[in-house]
């Protein structure tokens, strides 16, 4: 359908902060060393000196931990950023002014005691988590059916439960972080059954640091640096076992005890984990402010480690530093390498955990004293194999006498080829009063997403068929449901096409709460809860029975790939609007057309999973050069389809 052309307006472009070229003063030097240091936790502090540091020294931060501290600098405000760009050319600009972090579903996906609510993973109710077969035991001596409860219970009051996992939960076995003075530095330690233990320098980073200054010490921007350092120059007066256990931590944990604890060892390079915790500096920040106002002096954006403390640092990259080895998910998040083919998913679009070339960091050791990793695996894995959405069923094969009439596939004039009787699964048409006009998407269980401008609130003259191959003719598999309810966006405008989205509620069976029996034919689609999880020139797939460049109706369902076209607005200028998505190819070759609409533009992620990315909405001139189509962008309304459709029918990750 063709719109009336609006008024230009031009876009104000992202604004980049400009570049300093002043150097630091003597006092910002001090504060730096006194609250930012971020060292390097592989670094051997036995061959340095503990006399008071020169001021070249403090300028390269390369100074043990356990040396007497320069003068205190005095509270000031907190840190503004500077205008200048980030030292680190692999941080977008433009990406962090959004402002991501850990907690952004955009990004990354909820761990199991969080759920994505528009945009962000907030607290879930604890009933709302799985039992498991192993028991949560607090450090009050509680106990709960499962860690995601416990965790879920301690997301709400900011405070550490967790002690560890157990069968029985006894007093004896409770895993608590404690930290002891030594100079200017924390030593950590974990009390368990074993006694008092250090943490092994190996696997010690900032991540683990951060966790251990947030608590039990309340720093809330977590810690300025992590290293490692030798027996010999911690404090003499205390009495220190022999023996350290590794510890693995994403950056999220309120406590050590959350985190992966591998069995004690003996100190064999006789190296100790130690945190100094951070303090405000001075004046701006001259290197990468993070999310939460900490100020990175000494930090590495892009490095696969969680240094800001809320994972701002490793949001929005371009590329991994190759120095971390870190890996590069599509969305622009680094991840680290031991989270590659770990069984959880971390990418939104799981291509951590399908190279095989890309295997994970070799481990510690294969004991573990604690592994909470594992019941985020069960849980997730679970909560994922309860939806089976955007597979097709590939074991059902297409018989001729579904169809009596042979057909060889064509291209077609507007670009694309006719499909196999049961290739596209997930698309349903749509009847209005006997004739098809539009297509649909089917969601699962009684679910169908369609565009608004193709449905009234006439639910009584509306059937939806699936399994649908020939526009005027059903085949073995197709059905014909009746519509039970139909749910246009509120704010559908149709004279701008705006929030051109709607449900289509289909009538349950006689004593059941489906709508359909089984038809091995017939797959739901998936529905993406991120407009970050396909991007522009990413390659998806159009279907439908609509015109030809001839104006001439189609028979038969036809597909194409087309391209996902990122700077839409300069081909439709005010009428391209938020909630909206470009698709096709500029030069005119592939294009959905009157009579798709309503059909879907579904894209497959690296692990094989397709969604529904777009409905087919309006668009000028079809199949013309420079006029693309537009589609209402489904995950701009993942709230609103969930809100109305509940939350298991409409996702397969992210719950």
């Amino acid at each position: 359908m063709v719109l009336v052309e609006k008024t230009d307006s031009k876009d104000k472009p992202d604004p980049i902060l400009e570049k300093h070229t002043d150097e630091k003063t003597d006092e910002q030097t001090d504060a730096i060393f006194d609250g930012v240091t971020n060292s390097d936790p592989e670094s051997d502090l036995e061959s340095q000196s503990t006399k008071e540091p020169s001021k070249a020294e403090l300028e390269s931060h390369d100074v043990p931990l356990a040396t007497p501290k320069p003068k205190t600098a005095k509270k000031t405000e907190e840190p503004k950023a500077s205008k200048e760009p980030d030292d680190d050319s692999l941080v977008i600009p433009q990406c962090r002014h959004q402002n991501f972090t850990r907690l952004s579903c955009a990004k990354v996906f909820c761990p199991p005691w969080r759920r994505c609510i528009a945009g962000q993973c907030v607290c879930k109710m604890p009933y709302k988590c799985p039992r498991q077969d192993y028991r949560a035991c607090t450090l009050d001596g509680s106990e709960y059916y499962s860690m995601c409860q416990a965790k879920a219970i301690s997301c709400r009051s900011n405070k550490p439960i967790f002690s560890h996992i157990s069968t029985t939960c006894k007093a004896e076995e409770t895993v608590e972080a404690t930290v002891e003075d030594s100079g200017s530095h924390k030593v950590v330690m974990i009390n368990t059954r074993f006694g008092k233990t250090f943490v092994c320098g190996r696997d010690w980073n900032m991540a683990a640091a951060n966790v251990v200054c947030r608590n039990p010490l309340n720093v809330a921007r977590g810690a300025a640096a992590a290293a490692v350092t030798k027996k010999k120059f911690l404090d003499k007066d205390l009495e220190w076992p022999t023996e350290c256990m590794s510890v693995r931590c994403t950056g999220s944990e309120l406590s050590l005890a959350e985190c992966t604890i591998y069995n004690p060892q003996p100190i064999t390079n006789n190296t100790v984990a130690i945190a100094k915790c951070y303090k405000e500096p001075k004046g701006e920040c001259k290197k990468f402010l993070c999310v939460n106002g900490k100020c990175l002096s000494k930090g590495k954006p892009c490095d696969g480690v969680d240094d800001c403390g809320d994972n701002s640092d490793e949001m929005c990259c371009q590329s991994c530093n190759k120095e971390s080895e870190a890996f590069h998910c599509k969305s622009d998040v680094c991840i680290p390498r031991h989270a590659v083919r770990d069984g959880i998913r971390d990418c939104l679009g799981g291509e951590d955990e399908l190279d095989e070339n890309d295997k994970p960091l070799e481990k510690n050791q294969t004991d573990l004293f604690s592994d909470p990793m594992s019941e985020i695996r069960g849980i997730r894995s679970s909560a994922e194999s309860q939806l089976e959405c955007g597979i097709p069923n590939m074991e059902y094969e297409y018989k001729q006498k579904d169809d009596t009439t042979s057909h060889s596939r064509r291209k077609r004039l507007v670009g694309g080829e006719e499909a196999l009787p049961t290739q596209i699964q997930w698309q349903v048409a749509i009847q209005d009063e006997g004739s098809i006009h539009c297509g649909g998407a089917y969601l699962g269980g009684c679910w169908v997403l369609t565009a608004a401008h193709c449905v009234r609130p006439k639910p009584k003259s509306y059937r939806i068929k699936f399994s649908l191959w020939k526009k005027h003719r059903k085949q073995s598999t197709t059905d014909s449901i009746p519509v039970k309810n139909i749910i246009i966006h509120h704010e559908y405008n149709p004279q701008t096409y705006a929030n051109d989205i709607a449900l289509v509620q289909l009538e349950e069976l006689n004593l059941s709460d489906k709508c359909m029996q089984d038809n091995p034919a017939v797959r739901s689609v998936c529905v993406p809860w991120s407009t970050q999880q396909f991007q522009p020139n990413d390659t998806c797939t159009i279907s439908g029975w609509g015109r030809d460049r001839a104006g001439m109706s189609q028979a038969t369902l036809k597909w194409a790939n087309v391209t996902i076209i990122g700077d839409c607005k300069n081909y439709y200028k005010d009428r391209f609007l938020p909630g909206m998505e470009c698709a096709g190819d500029l030069e005119g070759k592939v294009d959905s057309c009157q009579g798709d609409s309503g059909g879907p533009l579904v894209c497959k992620d690296a692990s094989g999973v397709s969604y529904v990315w777009g409905i087919v909405s309006w668009g000028d001139k079809c199949g013309q050069a420079n006029y693309p189509g537009v589609y209402t962008k489904v995950a701009h309304y993942f709230d609103w389809i969930r809100f109305n459709t509940g939350w298991a029918a409409v996702t397969k990750y992210n719950q």
